[in-house]
């Protein structure tokens, strides 16, 4: 009996992952795809998507209409995104919650606590452990 109420307990704190939650989309049009990578190779830096898009030959305008296009949103929200997810991947990694906030792009382990908190509804530190 005593088992039983374990193996419980155990199922009920054992939430399915929503993994389309933890994936960043993919673009189609190579451009965009180019100017993605380009952001992605360094989330420390705070770049606009416009930096990478004018080296692969895309401009300020057709850049938007190619992440709303794409992506249904804008350049911040895609690399907010992006920043989430890298985070989730360095804390799983064993990185500190400063070693992920700033390899990731934010100014503040407290502003990078507040918005991995808003997006994935706990703390870093809690997801790292």
């Amino acid at each position: 009996m005593r088992q039983r109420v374990h193996l419980g307990v155990i199922n009920l704190r054992l939430l399915p992952a929503d993994i389309t939650a933890l994936q960043l989309p993919t673009a189609r049009d190579p451009r965009l795809t180019a100017a993605c990578r380009l952001v992605l190779k360094d989330l420390s830096q705070p770049r606009i998507l416009t930096w990478p898009a004018g080296r692969v030959g895309v401009g300020e305008r057709q850049s938007g209409r190619l992440l709303l296009a794409e992506f249904g949103g804008t350049c911040p929200e895609w690399r907010a995104n992006a920043r989430i997810l890298q985070a989730m991947i360095e804390l799983s990694e064993g990185a500190t919650v400063t070693q992920a906030a700033h390899r990731c792009g934010w100014a503040t382990p407290s502003a990078f606590i507040d918005t991995f908190t808003r997006v994935m509804g706990r703390t870093p530190g809690s997801y790292r452990r």
